[in-house]
């Protein structure tokens, strides 16, 4: 009996040392997690191999209790009998499994079972399903979380299914050879179920905790990045980011690029990748073109083209707002042996992360410039010099015009209603919109009579959905810079019409038009003059922008015969 014991401890060494080694693949790591059909089977495949290893190594026992050692049990006298391992294999199965896969390698090792003992000992099969779905339904009950059922629930797993075969055994071969084999079995098999589930629950658990400090570090790293990056892609910002990611991984350099320049390179090569200067290297081009993910593991798959560059791998990531590359995240390793699988999951989370974060900046900031632009048309709209002009206006007319005083008290409580209607909402019906500037025109008009002449050309629904503002802020400009010296024959016509799903607005005047050097500036930033601050066109552009996207931006076209401003916007 305990030469037979230290035997099948030999063989139990043989599937331990197997089961390490299954355990560091990370094909079978990904199988054990998945729940799909496809995985089960592959688990199946698997165990089923290790079942019929365990058959082969077993040690014969003829029938009057002699042991036969040989290196493979391929055959053997259907009067003998094999002391194995099969037992433990199909119990961890199950452990791992469920039931569905303990059942089914029990299938797989009890056939190998009967055609190894030449179609002699049928029973092995029953038992062996049998074992099979014990440890499966009772592993799955004493499961946990993330690990499998404690070492010793599976040492007393082992135990009880080693103690099912032990009951087929003793009804169709004897108690003779169970009196040989059962304590060297129940002794081997709960010992190695004891092992065999501890390597898997201590590398999970090493796993878990493997991936809690590297969440811990990445959520570190994404706080620190967190600021920069809500002021968008600048040198400063991306700078101040590359420097985070190389203190807090092991990257050589780290570089970020917009879609033209290099923004910042830290590290290794920042003596000609230098910040504000066009992209380089074929690699970083090809993403940014591309807006796919691309690694490379020579220096000549980066494709930069200085000779002497230390860079010799790369992993490049778009950086992406709504499904538009803006940018892109470059890492690099001097030794390109360093690139592995862990750091390219590292880098593509870290791209994910960071484009989030890009895109909650933007969010602020076009928040933060509808907030903006807002205040600033409620600001443009009543200030004091129009307030008190029209105050004044209607004040001056009481005395000379109550009726045209009363129609002007009228407009003017348009106008405000309007106003404060149009910070509230987003979008509001063109028909209002024209409400809006019908009053400002009328309040414009009692001030100076037969001045303007507005024409509308709406060749669409008046109910069509506008921004607040877009056509009063441009009536506004056109009346304030447009007829300057100019005291009559002025005219202002705006189209609305439909395109396809595009709606086009364009406001045009006959007057002075607008300097060569100034329409490039206007709508992008604020250009102050001596009749305005200069926000309300920088202002709406940026509403414009924000709410439909570059397409709907200002087009502006001026001469010295007039000016016309033109936008795009859904139509709906």
């Amino acid at each position: 009996m305990f030469t037979l014991l230290i035997l099948l401890l030999q063989r139990l060494g043989i599937i331990l040392a197997l089961a390490f080694i299954l355990v560091n693949v990370h094909f079978f790591r990904r199988l054990i997690n998945q729940k799909s059909l496809r995985a089960k089977w592959a688990i199946i495949a698997i165990f089923a191999t290790f079942t019929i290893i365990s058959n082969l190594t077993g040690v014969e026992i003829n029938r009057d209790g002699t042991l036969i050692q040989s290196t493979f049990l391929v055959a053997l006298s259907p009067s003998d009998s094999i002391a194995n391992t099969r037992t433990l294999t199909i119990t961890v199965a199950g452990i791992i499994g469920g039931p569905f896969v303990g059942g089914m390698v029990g299938i797989f090792g009890g056939i190998h079972r009967v055609i190894q003992g030449n179609l002699s000992d049928f029973f092995y099969i029953p038992s062996s399903i049998i074992i099979g779905l014990f440890s499966g339904f009772t592993g799955r009950y004493f499961k946990k979380n993330i690990t499998y059922a404690s070492p010793w629930i599976t040492a007393l797993l082992g135990i009880c299914s080693e103690g099912i075969q032990m009951i087929f055994i003793g009804a169709f071969s004897g108690l003779e050879l169970l009196k040989l084999i059962f304590i060297p079995m129940i002794g081997l098999n709960s010992i190695g179920s004891f092992i065999f589930v501890s390597i898997i629950n201590a590398y999970i658990t090493n796993e878990q905790q493997l991936k809690a400090v590297q969440t811990h570090d990445v959520l570190n790293l994404t706080d620190k990045t967190l600021p920069y990056f809500r002021q968008g892609l600048t040198i400063h910002s991306a700078t101040k980011v590359c420097e985070i990611i190389k203190r807090y991984t092991n990257f050589d350099a780290v570089g970020i690029t917009d879609t033209t320049n290099v923004l910042a390179h830290v590290g290794a090569g920042h003596d000609h990748h230098l910040a504000n200067q066009t992209v380089m290297t074929d690699l970083s081009k090809h993403v940014i073109t591309s807006g796919t993910a691309r690694l490379a593991y020579h220096k000549s798959e980066i494709g930069c083209p200085q000779v002497h560059c230390p860079l010799e791998s790369a992993i490049v990531l778009p950086l992406k707002v709504n499904h538009r590359t803006i940018g892109a995240l470059k890492m690099y390793f001097v030794n390109a042996d360093r690139l592995t699988s862990v750091e390219e999951n590292l880098a593509t989370g870290l791209a994910s992360i960071f484009s989030s974060q890009l895109a909650l900046g933007i969010a602020e900031e076009q928040s933060k410039l509808a907030s903006d632009a807002k205040i600033k048309a409620l600001q443009a709209q009543i200030n004091p010099h129009f307030f008190f002009n029209a105050i004044n206006t209607v004040s001056a007319l009481m005395r000379t015009d109550v009726n045209k005083a009363r129609a002007s008290l009228l407009q003017l409580s348009t106008f405000f209603r309007s106003t404060l209607q149009g910070v509230r909402e987003n979008e509001i019906p063109l028909r209002l919109e024209c409400e809006h500037v019908n009053s400002y025109v009328s309040l414009e008009q009692t001030r100076f009579p037969n001045k303007y002449d507005i024409t509308y050309d709406v060749r669409t629904d008046d109910q069509i959905k506008v921004p607040p503002f877009c056509l009063q802020v441009l009536v506004e400009n056109a009346i304030k810079h447009a007829f300057i010296g100019c005291k009559e024959h002025n005219k202002i016509i705006i189209v609305v019409k439909q395109q396809k799903q595009m709606l086009k607005i364009t406001v045009s005047d006959n007057g002075i038009g607008i300097k060569p050097s100034l329409i490039k500036k206007l709508g992008r930033q604020v250009v102050p003059s001596s009749s305005g601050t200069g926000t309300a066109l920088a202002n709406l552009n940026q509403r414009l922008i924000g709410l439909y996207g570059e397409e709907s931006r200002l087009k502006i076209d001026s001469d010295d015969t007039g000016t016309t401003i033109q936008m795009c916007i859904p139509y709906h």
